[in-house]
């Protein structure tokens, strides 16, 4: 028996109830994990909310997160006990313990904490797609994060800023643009008293940017449009805002043959090889310094509907864990 967070009915933070669940033993290609820390994102609350729907009801929240290994599944010949490990994976994570499969499971090299690992395995893998894979910056580029002061949008700026891109920040506060700056932003833009289309034109002398990342949504989608240089990518990955409405397919060709996509961390994660060289590839970037993973606050795991409820009031900057 272990204490975990499950959810009976979507809803509000306040569905999120602290209970004892069962396990069973690991199957084949599956290892039991217990968590030392667990990653909180914005995506936990679309499942909350049932804006993405669940398989089935009551679950446990959460997809990421970071301990030791405690049992092995028969044929499981990668991981033994014992084993640093970090996982991004489906629905399970808020919970003191719980089963992952292999494929979703990285070793974790001693030189990245537990409470690091767990807040940046969905959002710097993210990242790391984004930056490496959906468009591939290069040194030169002009590049666009919103939400620059959040989990992902720190590790975007800090990353793109090594990858030699000129790195423009959307924030919602003075503090939240101290805070992107730091972590690698030239330029941040206030969202809610600036234009920022009109000041993205304005910084890059009318050049506008490459690519657009938004894990915003509904509120800067069509704004995004407007920022980009004929054949710019706008990769939307969030809807902190809300759902991306339908919008026309035709704008895209007038405002320079551009290109939409909404890429998943899932889909570039299901070969198992993509994601040993993305993971590789991430803690190459914390290893050499690159990056750094601020996490800014920690939950204890029961506490959990207090995080969402921060998270939501947009009251969090960079990452937040919970801590069983």
């Amino acid at each position: 028996m272990v204490k975990a967070i499950r959810v009976h009915k979507v809803g509000g933070p306040e569905v999120l109830q602290w209970e004892d669940i069962t396990l069973p033993q690991p199957g084949p290609g599956e290892v039991l994990v217990t968590n030392r820390a667990i990653g909180l994102n914005f995506i936990d609350t679309y499942f909350r909310t049932g804006l993405y729907a669940v398989p089935q009801l009551p679950f446990v929240p959460g997809n990421e997160g970071a301990g030791e290994v405690l049992a092995v599944g028969p044929n499981v010949t990668e991981f033994k006990v014992g084993d640093r490990v970090a996982y991004v994976a489906t629905l399970g994570s808020y919970a003191e313990e719980r089963i992952v499969a292999v494929n979703s499971v990285v070793a974790l090299p001693d030189a990245v904490t537990y409470e690091a690992a767990a807040s940046m395995m969905l959002k710097g893998m993210t990242a790391e797609y984004l930056l490496h894979r959906t468009y591939k910056v290069k040194p030169g580029d002009i590049i666009l994060v919103h939400a620059a002061a959040g989990g992902t949008g720190l590790i975007l700026c800090q990353w793109g800023k090594a990858l030699g891109a000129t790195v423009i920040g959307t924030v919602g506060s003075k503090e939240k643009a101290t805070l992107a700056k730091a972590h690698g932003a030239d330029h941040t833009i206030l969202y809610r008293e600036e234009n920022f289309p009109a000041r993205v034109k304005e910084i890059t002398g009318g050049k506008l940017c490459a690519v657009v990342y938004d894990g915003v949504g509904k509120d800067t989608f069509l704004p995004s449009l407007d920022c980009l240089s004929p054949f710019g990518v706008l990769a939307s990955f969030g809807n902190a805002s809300g759902a991306v409405e339908p919008f026309n397919l035709g704008l895209l060709g007038p405002k320079g043959s551009l290109y939409v996509t909404r890429p998943t961390l899932f889909t570039h994660i299901a070969k198992r090889e993509t994601m040993i060289e993305m993971a590789a590839n991430l803690f190459g970037a914390v290893a050499s310094g690159a990056v750094t993973v601020p996490v800014n606050a920690t939950f204890a795991l029961q506490d959990a509907a207090n995080a969402h409820r921060a998270l939501e009031s947009r009251g969090t900057t960079g990452s937040t864990v919970l801590i069983p």
